[in-house]
């Protein structure tokens, strides 16, 4: 099969992610903001939204930029100073984002994550749900990690692999990662002569993953090892990706236009690759519903309270449990969107009657058809 073009790979994306890393954000030699390039960007966003896809930036830079206000030294922070840093800079990433977006009419949103947000199920359906809604909305999040709490990232910097993470929870087509490399090298190309660059790579394998190097600036904390981690991450989730510099002015239309860069190919699409995740969940317990239900799930229906007619075993929000129909089958898998003692109270009920049954407001469904697998045999 003939590889895409980046051109061919932007237009069948309906959702992108695009990571920004510090070094291309803060200059270097003064530790000010680039904000020529910042807005070159923001005219990359603009045109990508004009096409009618949705964008998602998640970008390093808070404890480059809140160092220069505190005036901390040159060289490594301690823990401590680079979550004061960062708590100080990332008012200022955020402003200046809506400050390039603004003039085109594009409302911005802070969303601050941490690894854990992702991993985690409960969390993870949490910043799903935020980040669809923000989209849905026409709102383009700015997504940066929670250094000021997170200190494993910010011990590692690993936001290559936190980009990767949000665009598999958005459900993105495509993931670029603008970088001060233009992609995948067979080797260190500042130090062996017969390092040839990667255009395209279908799979990564072991051997992709040895040629992971530890390419990056001083500014930029991620390296091609994070990257080849981030690849493998997208690529499961069905999300391509593409590395390539983010210097020149407006680097999504470089990119679009042919700029060096490497492509990795995404394992299905996004959406197959969700349906694949939670079907092979090991379910934590069961939701027996009545024959409405079963008809409302067949065509495409979230689960709603009041279609639930018992619910066994104990599982927390987000835990993968099973639907059952009247005869006792399974005609479904999915990520729950109550706890077993809350699904209990407000099984029956009508959705209308679940916050004075809570205390407190709850969700509509029981369990949302997006986070539902019929089982074979059932329409989706």
């Amino acid at each position: 099969m003939v590889p895409l073009t980046s051109a061919e790979y932007l237009k069948r994306a309906s959702r992108i992610v695009i990571k920004v890393g510090s070094a291309l954000l803060v200059s270097h030699d003064d530790g000010r903001l680039q904000i020529a390039w910042l807005e070159s960007l923001a005219e990359d966003v603009a045109h990508l939204r004009s096409q009618g896809k949705q964008v998602v930036l998640v970008s390093s830079g808070s404890i480059a930029l809140g160092r220069r206000v505190l005036a901390l030294p040159e060289g490594e922070l301690s823990l401590e100073k680079s979550q004061a840093a960062a708590a100080v800079g990332q008012i200022r990433l955020a402003r200046a984002y809506e400050a390039v977006l603004g003039p085109h009419e594009i409302t911005t949103a802070q969303v601050l994550v941490t690894l854990e947000d992702s991993e985690n199920r409960r969390r993870y359906l949490n910043s799903r749900r935020t980040l669809k809604t923000l989209l849905d909305l026409g709102v383009v999040p700015i997504v940066n990690e929670n250094d000021t709490v997170a200190t494993d990232e910010i011990r590692y910097g690993d936001n290559d692999r936190l980009a990767a993470q949000v665009a598999s929870m958005a459900g993105a087509d495509v993931l670029i990662l603008l970088s001060d490399v233009d992609g995948l090298y067979s080797a260190d190309p500042r130090t062996d002569p017969n390092a040839h660059k990667l255009s395209h790579v279908a799979e990564v394998t072991p051997e992709i993953e040895a040629m992971a190097g530890g390419v990056g600036s001083t500014l930029s904390r991620g390296g091609m090892r994070t990257k080849i981690m981030a690849a493998r991450i997208a690529s499961r989730a069905g999300c391509a990706m593409a590395i390539t510099r983010g210097d020149p002015l407006r680097p999504v239309q470089a990119l679009h236009d042919g700029a060096s860069c490497t492509w990795f190919d995404a394992v299905g699409d996004p959406e197959v690759a969700r349906k694949r995740w939670i079907s092979g969940m090991k379910a934590r317990g069961q939701i027996h519903v009545d024959q409405g239900a079963v008809d409302a799930l067949v065509n495409g229906k979230s689960l709603l309270s009041a279609g639930v007619r018992n619910v066994t075993g104990k599982f927390n929000r987000g835990d993968p449990v099973e639907i059952l129909a009247p005869g006792g089958q399974v005609v479904a898998k999915a990520l729950v969107g109550y706890d077993a003692d809350e699904a209990r109270i407000i099984m029956g009920h009508r959705s209308d009657r679940i916050a004075g049954l809570l205390g407190h407001a709850g969700r509509a469904a029981m369990v949302h058809r997006d986070d539902m697998v019929m089982q074979k045999g059932k329409r989706t």
